[in-house]
Protein backbone atom coordinates (compact mmCIF):
# COMPACT_ATOMS: atom_id res chain seq x y z
CA UNK A 1 0.00 0.00 0.00
CA UNK A 2 1.19 3.30 -1.22
CA UNK A 3 2.53 5.90 1.73
CA UNK A 4 0.38 8.62 2.30
CA UNK A 5 1.66 12.36 0.45
CA UNK A 6 4.65 13.85 2.38
CA UNK A 7 5.71 10.89 4.18
CA UNK A 8 9.40 8.93 2.34
CA UNK A 9 11.83 7.69 3.82
CA UNK A 10 13.90 9.69 6.99
CA UNK A 11 10.14 11.21 7.30
CA UNK A 12 9.23 12.07 11.23
CA UNK A 13 6.12 10.46 11.53
CA UNK A 14 3.79 9.44 15.49
CA UNK A 15 1.40 7.17 15.70
CA UNK A 16 -1.31 6.64 18.63
CA UNK A 17 -1.81 3.51 19.58
CA UNK A 18 -2.41 0.72 22.34
CA UNK A 19 0.99 -0.89 22.31
CA UNK A 20 3.91 -0.52 24.84
CA UNK A 21 7.47 0.94 24.50
CA UNK A 22 9.57 -0.05 21.48
CA UNK A 23 12.78 0.28 20.22
CA UNK A 24 11.39 -0.33 16.66
CA UNK A 25 7.43 -1.34 15.65
CA UNK A 26 5.64 -1.67 12.19
CA UNK A 27 2.96 0.50 11.75
CA UNK A 28 0.26 1.19 8.68
CA UNK A 29 1.12 3.96 5.91
CA UNK A 30 -2.16 5.34 6.62
CA UNK A 31 -2.63 5.13 10.44
CA UNK A 32 0.80 7.48 11.02
CA UNK A 33 0.83 11.47 10.72
CA UNK A 34 3.73 13.46 10.00
CA UNK A 35 5.05 15.55 12.83
CA UNK A 36 7.92 18.45 12.61
CA UNK A 37 10.29 16.61 14.69
CA UNK A 38 10.84 13.47 16.50
CA UNK A 39 11.35 15.74 19.97
CA UNK A 40 9.91 15.16 23.51
CA UNK A 41 8.16 18.94 23.23
CA UNK A 42 6.35 17.09 20.34
CA UNK A 43 5.57 13.78 22.12
CA UNK A 44 4.58 16.13 25.09
CA UNK A 45 1.45 17.57 22.55
CA UNK A 46 0.82 14.41 21.34
CA UNK A 47 -1.28 12.33 24.31
CA UNK A 48 -1.26 14.93 26.65
CA UNK A 49 -1.93 18.06 24.03
CA UNK A 50 -4.64 16.52 22.34
CA UNK A 51 -6.10 15.51 24.98
CA UNK A 52 -6.44 18.62 26.53
CA UNK A 53 -7.19 19.87 23.44
CA UNK A 54 -9.87 17.87 22.01
CA UNK A 55 -11.31 17.41 25.37
CA UNK A 56 -11.85 20.83 25.75
CA UNK A 57 -13.25 21.55 22.35
CA UNK A 58 -15.78 18.65 22.03
CA UNK A 59 -16.74 18.53 25.82
CA UNK A 60 -15.68 21.74 27.47
CA UNK A 61 -17.55 24.12 25.22
CA UNK A 62 -15.48 26.53 26.56
CA UNK A 63 -16.90 30.37 26.38
CA UNK A 64 -15.47 33.90 27.17
CA UNK A 65 -15.80 34.67 31.28
CA UNK A 66 -16.78 30.75 32.07
CA UNK A 67 -15.15 29.74 35.38
CA UNK A 68 -12.78 26.14 34.43
CA UNK A 69 -11.35 24.26 36.87
CA UNK A 70 -8.17 21.90 36.00
CA UNK A 71 -6.98 19.55 38.76
CA UNK A 72 -2.96 18.37 38.47
CA UNK A 73 -2.23 21.29 36.00
CA UNK A 74 0.84 21.04 36.94
CA UNK A 75 0.85 17.46 35.32
CA UNK A 76 1.72 16.40 31.28
CA UNK A 77 -2.25 17.63 30.05
CA UNK A 78 -3.06 19.98 32.70
CA UNK A 79 -0.65 22.35 31.73
CA UNK A 80 -1.95 22.51 28.12
CA UNK A 81 -5.26 22.52 29.53
CA UNK A 82 -4.01 26.03 31.96
CA UNK A 83 -3.25 27.33 28.82
CA UNK A 84 -6.11 26.23 26.46
CA UNK A 85 -8.81 27.47 28.80
CA UNK A 86 -6.88 30.93 29.15
CA UNK A 87 -6.63 31.59 25.56
CA UNK A 88 -10.42 30.97 25.13
CA UNK A 89 -10.61 33.64 27.31
CA UNK A 90 -11.51 31.88 30.89
CA UNK A 91 -11.13 32.23 34.49
CA UNK A 92 -8.84 29.40 34.97
CA UNK A 93 -8.54 27.75 38.54
CA UNK A 94 -6.05 25.15 39.20
CA UNK A 95 -4.41 22.68 41.98
CA UNK A 96 -0.75 21.79 41.93
CA UNK A 97 1.17 20.59 44.83
CA UNK A 98 4.25 22.71 46.48
CA UNK A 99 5.92 26.03 45.56
CA UNK A 100 7.64 24.69 42.55
CA UNK A 101 4.05 23.51 40.74
CA UNK A 102 2.07 26.26 41.98
CA UNK A 103 4.91 28.85 40.19
CA UNK A 104 5.15 26.33 37.21
CA UNK A 105 1.10 27.07 36.95
CA UNK A 106 1.37 30.32 37.96
CA UNK A 107 3.56 31.06 34.88
CA UNK A 108 1.09 29.66 32.12
CA UNK A 109 -1.51 31.67 32.93
CA UNK A 110 -3.92 30.30 35.61
CA UNK A 111 -6.22 32.73 37.79
CA UNK A 112 -5.86 31.04 41.17
CA UNK A 113 -3.29 27.99 42.43
CA UNK A 114 -4.42 25.52 44.92
CA UNK A 115 -1.59 24.33 46.37
CA UNK A 116 -3.25 21.35 47.94
CA UNK A 117 -0.65 20.74 50.17
CA UNK A 118 -1.59 23.56 51.95
CA UNK A 119 -5.29 24.73 51.20
CA UNK A 120 -8.21 22.47 50.68
CA UNK A 121 -9.75 22.75 47.11
CA UNK A 122 -13.37 22.11 49.03
CA UNK A 123 -12.62 25.29 51.20
CA UNK A 124 -11.37 27.26 48.44
CA UNK A 125 -14.36 26.84 45.85
CA UNK A 126 -16.90 27.80 48.55
CA UNK A 127 -15.29 30.46 50.20
CA UNK A 128 -14.27 32.26 46.37
CA UNK A 129 -16.51 30.62 44.00
CA UNK A 130 -20.33 30.13 45.79
CA UNK A 131 -21.44 30.06 42.55
CA UNK A 132 -19.55 27.00 41.31
CA UNK A 133 -16.75 26.22 38.60
CA UNK A 134 -18.88 26.17 34.78
CA UNK A 135 -16.29 22.98 33.76
CA UNK A 136 -13.48 20.98 35.39
CA UNK A 137 -10.93 18.81 33.58
CA UNK A 138 -10.24 16.25 35.81
CA UNK A 139 -7.12 13.65 36.09
CA UNK A 140 -7.29 12.86 39.87
CA UNK A 141 -9.74 10.83 41.53
CA UNK A 142 -10.61 10.35 44.81
CA UNK A 143 -11.18 13.25 46.92
CA UNK A 144 -9.97 15.48 44.55
CA UNK A 145 -12.69 14.32 42.39
CA UNK A 146 -15.76 14.57 44.87
CA UNK A 147 -14.37 18.39 45.69
CA UNK A 148 -15.13 18.73 41.80
CA UNK A 149 -18.50 17.35 41.62
CA UNK A 150 -19.13 19.37 44.65
CA UNK A 151 -17.70 22.56 43.49
CA UNK A 152 -19.73 22.74 39.72
CA UNK A 153 -21.88 25.33 38.90
CA UNK A 154 -25.63 24.71 37.69
CA UNK A 155 -25.46 23.18 34.08
CA UNK A 156 -21.52 22.72 35.09
CA UNK A 157 -19.81 20.11 32.93
CA UNK A 158 -17.13 17.81 34.69
CA UNK A 159 -14.62 15.99 32.49
CA UNK A 160 -12.66 12.86 33.63
CA UNK A 161 -9.75 12.09 31.53
CA UNK A 162 -7.92 10.05 34.17
CA UNK A 163 -7.48 9.26 38.16
CA UNK A 164 -3.71 9.19 38.80
CA UNK A 165 -4.52 8.63 42.30
CA UNK A 166 -6.11 5.10 40.90
CA UNK A 167 -3.10 3.92 39.24
CA UNK A 168 -0.87 2.47 41.34
CA UNK A 169 -3.37 0.80 43.54
CA UNK A 170 -3.99 -1.86 40.55
CA UNK A 171 -7.03 1.11 39.26
CA UNK A 172 -9.98 -0.37 41.74
CA UNK A 173 -13.41 0.64 41.40
CA UNK A 174 -14.36 3.56 42.22
CA UNK A 175 -17.09 4.50 44.72
CA UNK A 176 -18.78 8.09 45.41
CA UNK A 177 -22.30 8.35 46.71
CA UNK A 178 -24.64 10.60 45.65
CA UNK A 179 -23.02 12.01 42.54
CA UNK A 180 -26.55 11.31 40.27
CA UNK A 181 -28.29 12.83 42.90
CA UNK A 182 -25.30 16.41 42.72
CA UNK A 183 -25.70 16.30 39.06
CA UNK A 184 -29.73 16.47 38.80
CA UNK A 185 -29.95 18.87 41.54
CA UNK A 186 -27.32 21.21 39.36
CA UNK A 187 -28.42 20.00 36.11
CA UNK A 188 -24.74 19.23 35.77
CA UNK A 189 -23.24 16.53 33.93
CA UNK A 190 -20.22 14.24 33.93
CA UNK A 191 -18.42 13.35 30.95
CA UNK A 192 -15.78 10.54 30.57
CA UNK A 193 -13.08 11.21 27.50
CA UNK A 194 -10.69 8.93 26.48
CA UNK A 195 -8.07 10.05 23.50
CA UNK A 196 -8.11 7.25 21.12
CA UNK A 197 -12.24 7.32 20.56
CA UNK A 198 -11.17 10.55 18.69
CA UNK A 199 -8.16 9.44 16.55
CA UNK A 200 -10.59 11.64 13.55
CA UNK A 201 -9.73 14.51 14.80
CA UNK A 202 -5.92 14.31 15.86
CA UNK A 203 -4.37 15.75 13.16
CA UNK A 204 -6.80 18.70 13.17
CA UNK A 205 -6.07 19.73 16.65
CA UNK A 206 -2.23 18.56 16.39
CA UNK A 207 -1.67 21.70 13.56
CA UNK A 208 -3.72 24.07 15.96
CA UNK A 209 -1.49 23.06 18.81
CA UNK A 210 1.93 23.08 16.70
CA UNK A 211 0.88 26.69 15.30
CA UNK A 212 -0.15 27.65 19.33
CA UNK A 213 3.30 26.77 20.11
CA UNK A 214 5.81 28.28 17.09
CA UNK A 215 3.60 31.49 17.86
CA UNK A 216 4.47 31.62 21.29
CA UNK A 217 1.03 31.10 22.70
CA UNK A 218 1.63 28.03 23.72
CA UNK A 219 4.61 26.47 26.18
CA UNK A 220 5.76 23.12 26.85
CA UNK A 221 6.96 22.08 29.87
CA UNK A 222 8.82 18.99 30.65
CA UNK A 223 9.69 17.32 33.61
CA UNK A 224 13.39 17.73 34.56
CA UNK A 225 14.45 14.81 35.19
CA UNK A 226 13.12 13.47 32.03
CA UNK A 227 16.04 13.66 30.89
CA UNK A 228 18.01 10.58 32.38
CA UNK A 229 15.35 8.62 30.73
CA UNK A 230 16.60 7.31 28.09
CA UNK A 231 16.48 3.84 26.23
CA UNK A 232 14.14 1.52 26.88
CA UNK A 233 15.55 0.12 30.28
CA UNK A 234 14.50 3.69 31.74
CA UNK A 235 10.85 2.95 31.02
CA UNK A 236 10.19 1.43 34.58
CA UNK A 237 12.38 4.09 36.51
CA UNK A 238 10.17 6.71 34.02
CA UNK A 239 6.51 5.62 35.03
CA UNK A 240 7.44 5.27 38.44
CA UNK A 241 9.16 8.52 38.86
CA UNK A 242 5.18 9.89 36.91
CA UNK A 243 3.50 8.04 39.40
CA UNK A 244 4.92 9.62 42.64
CA UNK A 245 3.73 12.31 42.39
CA UNK A 246 7.04 14.25 42.22
CA UNK A 247 6.76 15.11 38.68
CA UNK A 248 6.18 18.37 37.19
CA UNK A 249 5.46 19.00 33.34
CA UNK A 250 5.42 16.16 30.66
CA UNK A 251 7.33 12.96 31.89
CA UNK A 252 9.09 11.58 28.62
CA UNK A 253 11.13 8.57 27.74
CA UNK A 254 13.56 8.78 24.70
CA UNK A 255 14.36 5.33 23.17
CA UNK A 256 16.30 6.44 20.66
CA UNK A 257 20.06 8.00 22.03
CA UNK A 258 20.28 10.81 19.24
CA UNK A 259 17.49 13.13 18.23
CA UNK A 260 17.71 16.62 16.47
CA UNK A 261 17.73 19.42 18.39
CA UNK A 262 14.23 21.13 20.14
CA UNK A 263 15.69 23.70 17.93
CA UNK A 264 14.80 22.64 14.28
CA UNK A 265 11.31 23.87 15.74
CA UNK A 266 10.44 27.50 16.74
CA UNK A 267 9.26 26.08 20.27
CA UNK A 268 9.22 27.89 23.48
CA UNK A 269 10.16 24.83 25.74
CA UNK A 270 9.93 25.18 30.09
CA UNK A 271 12.30 22.72 32.31
CA UNK A 272 9.81 22.56 34.77
CA UNK A 273 11.40 22.04 38.54
CA UNK A 274 9.75 18.81 40.30
CA UNK A 275 9.70 19.26 44.26
CA UNK A 276 12.22 16.65 44.73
Amino acid sequence: KAAPRGITVGTAVAQMSYDGFAEYALAAADKVFVVPVPTAQVVALLTSGLTASIALDQLGQLQPGKTVLVTAAAGGTGQFAVQLAVLAGCHVVATAGGPDKVALVRSLGAHRVVDYKQERLQDVLKAEYPKGVDVVYESVGGDMFEACVNGLAQSGRLIIIGMIENYSKGWPASKFEGVPEKLLWKSASLCGFFLLRYAGLFRQHLSKLLMLVATGKLKVALDVHSQRFVGIDSVAEAVAHLQSGRSSGKVVVQLAQHLPPASCLAMPVMNAQSSL
